[in-house]
């Protein structure tokens, strides 16, 4: 009912760009249009066969072949659980470094989204094995959740190796040995963290959606001298839109991270089962 009926897709519509390459496409020219960059993200995780992981592996292929061919400001999200994590870590491995080697050609770049606690190590050994290889550097990142405790060690050494990171606050349900609990605990990780990404003079995506962060990063920016063209902020599609625009006509840089597929109702379920907090903050973010 939530997929076929009209509320649910007019729902859907908002944080999710349809179920077909077409519709994201559309999407991402769209918001290209309005000055934001993009990252589209073919929704599904902990797939459990062969087959499902070709068949998202070749989709990926095609995005990067028509993100070419439409001369679209975008690049590419990926889960390693998408690409066969949990079936055969080998198969992983080497259908995610065929799609890093397809982002090279294209000029383009592959983002490895950061799962649940259990893949946090085998996400990042998989960064830092790709991006050490000839000819990847800069053309695959990691994404460094600000709730997570290790999260500062992990930062100093993906700057070490001068790989691209996205940080977020953590959408996931966390043990607290493993994760601040505590809202401001987090926000003070954030931006600590962030002060060591601008500072870096690597190029980081600063992902968030709320003011006193994005406040204290341009506080932060023009304190050190930090120029506009140096990082971007990223926010999620159908969220914040007055805040993508008020950054983009400020001078800032702004990407869009575009989700689309047929599988966004389990998607969401699992989002909003992990951490109820989630549901609020979609639901906040309807009327604004």
């Amino acid at each position: 009912m939530a997929e076929k009926s009209s509320l649910g897709r007019r729902l859907s519509r908002r944080f999710v760009a349809g179920t077909q390459m077409d519709d994201v496409l559309q999407a991402t020219q769209e918001v290209n249009s309005s000055g934001c960059s993009v990252s589209v993200d073919n929704l599904g995780e902990n797939v459990t066969s062969r087959e499902e992981v070709q068949r998202h592996a070749e989709l990926y292929h095609r995005l990067l072949d028509e993100i070419a061919a439409r001369k679209l400001n975008a690049n590419v999200s990926v889960k390693l659980t998408q690409m066969g994590l949990d079936v055969d870590e080998k198969l992983a491995h080497d259908i995610t470094n065929g799609l890093v080697e397809h982002a090279v050609r294209d000029n383009n770049f592959v983002r490895l989204d950061m799962e649940g606690s259990p893949y946090t190590q085998r996400t990042l050994d998989f960064v830092r094995e790709l991006h050490g290889k000839n000819g990847h550097q800069g053309r695959v990142g990691a994404v460094i959740q600000a709730y997570m405790r290790r999260s500062e060690s992990d930062v100093e050494q993906l700057l070490r190796e001068r790989i691209r990171i996205r940080l977020c606050k953590g959408a996931y349900k966390e043990p607290p040995e493993l994760a601040f609990q505590k809202m401001p605990e987090v926000n003070e990780n954030y931006i600590r963290l962030m002060k060591m990404l601008l500072t870096s003079g690597v190029y980081h995506g600063i992902a968030t959606h709320d003011e006193k962060m994005i406040a204290a990063t341009l506080e932060f920016a023009k304190a050190q001298n930090v120029p506009p063209d140096a990082f971007e902020f990223q926010m999620l599609y159908g969220i914040r839109r007055d805040l993508q625009r008020k950054l983009v006509q400020g001078g800032w840089r702004m990407r869009v991270y575009i989700p689309f597929g047929a599988e966004w109702y389990p998607y969401f379920m699992r989002r909003l089962a992990e951490r109820p907090a989630n549901a609020l903050f979609v639901l906040k973010n309807l009327f604004k």
